[in-house]
């Protein structure tokens, strides 16, 4: 197949012509159907005419019709018709005037398609029905501007619904929203705005070219303003599905940068959520018979406690029944489960609880049943010489069992012994036996200590927190209990010992501080709580009577005995880990990838937007003429240069064979040599030969 040789010219110039093509086609074909005839055309009156108006041109049609004057056509009459009862609704005609809100199109097309083979008498009458609800009798947070303002300015996380009093689809959205609002109480304020405040309206939506309000999904339309959102270059416009699972989770993932809680089967519970979640967090299993994300109250009580507890989703399944009540205990969904250690038995909790009754319970279970010693726990538990025992500010002595070593099998056996102990301990308290004749009566100093809340028993990681450890211990009791593991080292020694503290009273802190001689440090401990501490540890078997034996001797001897006041220097705990701040910014919970996919889609989405643009076609026309101007220009410059080389070569050849004519004498130019000049003559030089 020979190809068609394409023209120079055209070759040349297919880049204007390409673009001038584009400009007519916009301004002929695609600017026209952006701006299809409105309604008011459909009836003859001018545009944003009355309703007085309106109704007034309807009459006089229809009074043709009567008349036989002029009969229309079934499509003629329902465009008609429509147009009538769509522009007499005062709500239907303001939402179609501000925001070019039409949303019954479909009844438009289902009676077009119904009566199409039909006389148009034959049409039931009216075309569209009224789907009107009134605001007040649900009860919703109404937004004036003056609410709006004073919302904006509380700085809160805000989700605004703009809907419209005669909107069906607003009518289908009331439970759905009803549910949202619930569903973010206590992280998010929830406000609507009604279609009718135009100026409220108006900032909350997009502009067309023609700086027409307008929502690109229709209404109802979702606005949320992230947290010390104030303005209108912050607050992000909702562009997804109507469902209570998508926008809620949209509202607490993107807006206010809640964690998610994902959902695992009962094969991946173990080795991807319990293993792997942190041996010193008590973990919070949350079994939902719906399968739906997890509340936002529940990602933001997630994100408060992260540091003492792990949450996981489980689906509950009748068919898994059996299963999870044999491992946990658990009967039926929804119900909350809180693993607090290995060997622990499982706390349950059946039903569903508020935001309020639920935080009881995490702080009823947010430490292990030996909880550990952690920097942010010390103080709470009593085991820091910076503050006071959990018995109060009055008690002067307390005490602090430990249990230090590396993670492993070792240390979960004495943390297990421990945990008895201290079972045994709180038996004796509950039975209130304590100092009777009874087989514990040798532990009635331990059982006091425990009923007055000056004994604590917890757990600290001698791998994370090695200087205490050290501190605790000495260097020789420390191998294989304080430090990081090396990859040989498999030594496995957890300890166990018993710190005593001491509050020091303003005066014992002031000798102290004269017998070392530091003023700073005497003016600072004027304000704190400091307490001398002592170390005792055990050295027995793993048997838990001589344990509890041990604990009551050292607790009657440091109630009794007067031992001297000294201070020390001690090690600060290393925090376990650092709390995940997510990000409370939109843009900063959108990797770089969901950014690209979030531009891409906005860019698709607001194509269509350039359709109804008049700039475009003339800016398409003007740029073919700088183009072509541009080109013949160009052109031009490049042919006038080649002209005049051609005719200086042509000149060049014409002299290479042209023969060279001799020069005669008279053509010869005057030299200073042919004529001799007055009163000139020759020297003869000594050495002459004319002589």
């Amino acid at each position: 197949m020979a190809w068609i040789a394409i023209p120079p010219l055209l070759k040349r110039y297919w880049i204007p012509i390409l673009l001038f093509a584009l400009g007519l086609f916009f301004q002929l074909v695609v600017l026209p159907s952006s701006y299809p005839p409105t309604h008011y055309d459909v009836l003859g009156v001018k545009r944003y005419a009355s309703i007085e108006e309106v109704a007034k041109a309807y009459e006089e049609i229809s009074n043709k019709w009567h008349s036989r004057v002029d009969l229309p056509t079934t499509i003629d009459f329902i465009k008609i018709r429509y147009a009538f009862e769509l522009l007499t609704n005062p709500v239907w005609k303001r939402d179609y005037d501000h925001l070019g809100l039409d949303e019954q199109l479909h009844v438009f097309q289902r009676v077009k398609k119904q009566y199409e083979k039909e006389d148009f008498s034959t049409i039931k009458l009216p075309l569209l029905s009224e789907s009107s609800f009134s605001w007040d009798d649900n009860g919703f947070n109404i937004l004036t501007r003056e609410k709006f303002i004073s919302a904006i300015e509380k700085g809160k996380p805000l989700l605004i619904q703009v809907c419209s009093t005669g909107s069906s689809r607003c009518a289908q959205f009331i439970n759905s929203w009803k549910r949202i609002s619930s569903l973010l109480d206590g992280v998010a304020d929830t406000g609507t705005v009604e279609a009718g405040d135009v100026e409220l309206v108006a900032y909350l939506a997009e502009k067309k070219f023609t700086k027409q309000p307008f929502f690109r999904n229709g209404l109802p339309a979702l606005v949320a303003f992230p947290e010390n959102c104030r303005s209108a270059d912050c607050f992000v416009r909702y562009q997804g599905e109507l469902s209570v699972d998508a926008i809620v989770d949209w509202m607490a993932t993107a807006i206010l940068g809640l964690p998610r809680i994902l959902y695992y089967s009962k094969e991946a519970l173990v080795p991807n959520f319990i293993r792997k979640s942190g041996h010193h967090k008590v973990k919070v299993l949350c079994f939902s018979s719906t399968g739906e994300r997890a509340a936002p109250y529940l990602r933001q009580v997630a994100e408060d406690y992260s540091s003492y507890l792990s949450f996981g989703l489980v689906l509950w399944r009748e068919e898994d029944s059996q299963f999870w009540w044999n491992l946990f205990g658990v009967e039926s969904a929804p119900a909350f489960v809180f693993l607090k250690g290995p060997g622990v038995k499982p706390v349950v909790y059946h039903g569903s609880s508020n935001s309020s009754d639920f935080i009881k319970i995490l702080e009823e279970h947010k430490h292990q049943e030996l909880p550990q010693l952690r920097s942010d726990s010390s103080v709470d538990l009593g085991c820091d010489a910076r503050g006071y025992s959990r018995a109060g500010s009055d008690s002067m002595i307390w005490y602090c069992v430990i249990v230090a070593g590396r993670p492993g099998l070792e240390l979960s056996k004495l943390r297990g012994a421990i945990r008895r102990v201290q079972d045994v301990l709180l038996d004796v308290v509950d039975s209130d036996d304590i100092g009777k004749e009874n087989p514990l009566v040798k532990e009635s100093a331990a059982a006091a200590a425990m009923k007055q809340r000056r004994l604590t028993f917890v757990w600290l990681d001698g791998e994370v927190q090695k200087e205490r450890c050290l501190f605790y211990l000495a260097q020789e009791y420390a191998e294989g209990t304080c430090g990081p593991r090396n990859f040989e080292d498999t030594v496995e020694d957890p300890k166990l010992f018993v710190v005593r503290f001491q509050k020091q009273s303003i005066e014992d802190a002031l000798k102290e501080e004269k017998r070392t001689n530091n003023i700073l440090h005497t003016l600072r401990g004027q304000d704190s709580n400091l307490a001398s501490q002592l170390v005792a540890r055990y050295n027995g078997s793993d048997d838990i009577q001589e344990i509890i034996q041990w604990i009551s001797q050292i607790i009657k001897d440091g109630d009794t005995r007067e031992i001297p006041f000294f201070t020390q220097t001690v090690p600060p705990l290393n925090p376990e880990e650092r709390n995940q701040k997510w990000s409370k910014s939109v843009h900063g919970m959108r990797s770089a990838g969901e950014g690209l996919k979030e531009r891409v889609k906005n860019f698709v989405s607001h194509i269509g937007d350039y359709g109804s643009d008049p700039r475009v076609g003339p800016s398409l026309l003007l740029c073919a003429c700088i183009s072509f101007g541009t080109i013949w220009l160009q052109s031009t410059r490049t042919n006038q240069p080649s002209a005049q080389n051609e005719s200086a070569a042509a000149s060049r050849k014409d002299r290479r064979q042209r023969p060279r004519a001799s020069r005669s004498n008279h053509d010869r130019p005057e030299s200073i040599t042919d004529a001799e000049p007055k009163d000139a003559y020759n020297m003869l030089s000594t050495n002459s030969d004319s002589e």
